[in-house]
């Protein structure tokens, strides 16, 4: 017991004598907001949203911590057009950022576990109105579906954009048919937007050095409800090639506040890690569909799998 207390002290300590992370490694990226708003509002805004029944103060919290990751996601989307997949819609905050600031016909769909049917549900979204500012309300067709084990139910070559945000590191067996599946449902040349958290993130590679674990930890939610893989820009760059995607542009970025110090001196730290590489908390990245993809399984990824 007086061990942890004077770790606790230890870490306080050195958290307050340490300088920010941000500028020794400013791992940020600025924000490029849609011309029509100002910061404040756009926060405001989204603070606001959340699905029918959620808490309104957990949703709103949720949204402070994650804004700048939902409007880095926005920005990659920025000049395209057409028809978009939004995988993994839920809870709404870059449905509705695309519905009021793209050009982006969208099409939803969420899985929420084996006990809700499959098929089209009608989700309900509360939202502030943007003219008046009091609450609002909009019914979003949303399909149903596990993107891991079930074929879309889509056409071939049906969208010209599809979203795939913070979902691969929940797959449990084979993050691959998701992507042969988005490839599928693209047309030839389409976009893929997809975002996850970076398993090489400074705050990481902060907690190994400190002795600390970096997995997720078991959810009450269910094998879905943790971060099952999270996965490096190089991996995930392998991973897409394999796939048939050609990445047009890739960056890792902090979004909320970065807790390197806690774990380990962030001044030590720089002098150990290439400044250049990908060091922030979340992964982006825009790629085009190219090609077919690779016959089989990447190996580097899947082992103990018989040859075909």
């Amino acid at each position: 017991m007086v061990g942890r207390i004077l770790h606790r002290i230890r870490r306080k300590l050195r958290v307050m004598r340490e300088p920010e992370p941000e500028s020794i490694l400013p791992l940020r990226r600025p924000l490029t907001l849609p011309s029509e708003v100002a910061e404040r509002e756009l926060r405001s805004f989204l603070a606001g949203v959340r699905p029918a029944g959620a808490p309104p103060e957990e949703m709103a919290r949720y949204c402070q911590e994650d804004f700048e990751r939902f409007v880095l996601t926005w920005q990659l989307t920025e000049g395209l057009t057409g028809d978009c997949l939004e995988l993994g819609a839920n809870p709404y905050f870059t449905t509705m950022l695309l519905r009021r600031f793209s050009r982006l016909a969208l099409t939803l769909a969420n899985y929420f576990g084996p006990h809700t049917s499959t098929g089209a549900l009608d989700q309900e979204v509360v939202f502030p109105n943007w003219e008046t500012g009091r609450p609002d309300r909009v019914v979003v067709p949303t399909h149903h579906f596990n993107v891991e084990k079930d074929p879309f139910p889509f056409a071939d070559a049906e969208f010209d954009v599809v979203l795939f945000c913070e979902i691969l590191e929940h797959l449990l067996e084979n993050p691959l048919q998701p992507l042969l599946e988005i490839g599928r449902v693209l047309k030839p040349g389409g976009v893929l937007i997809l975002t996850t958290p970076n398993v090489a993130r400074l705050e990481n590679i902060a907690r190994l050095l400190a002795g600390e674990n970096i997995y997720d930890p078991y959810s009450a939610y269910g094998p879905y409800g943790r971060h099952n893989r999270e996965y490096t820009m190089t991996e995930l760059k392998r991973l897409l090639g394999h796939a048939g995607f050609s990445v047009e542009k890739a960056f890792s970025a902090d979004v909320h506040a970065n807790q390197t110090n806690v774990y380990f001196s962030v001044s030590k730290l720089a002098a150990l890690v290439d400044q250049g590489a990908d060091l922030g908390q979340y992964l982006f990245i825009r790629a085009r569909k190219v090609s077919l993809a690779k016959e089989g399984r990447p190996n580097w990824l899947f082992r103990s799998y018989l040859d075909h």
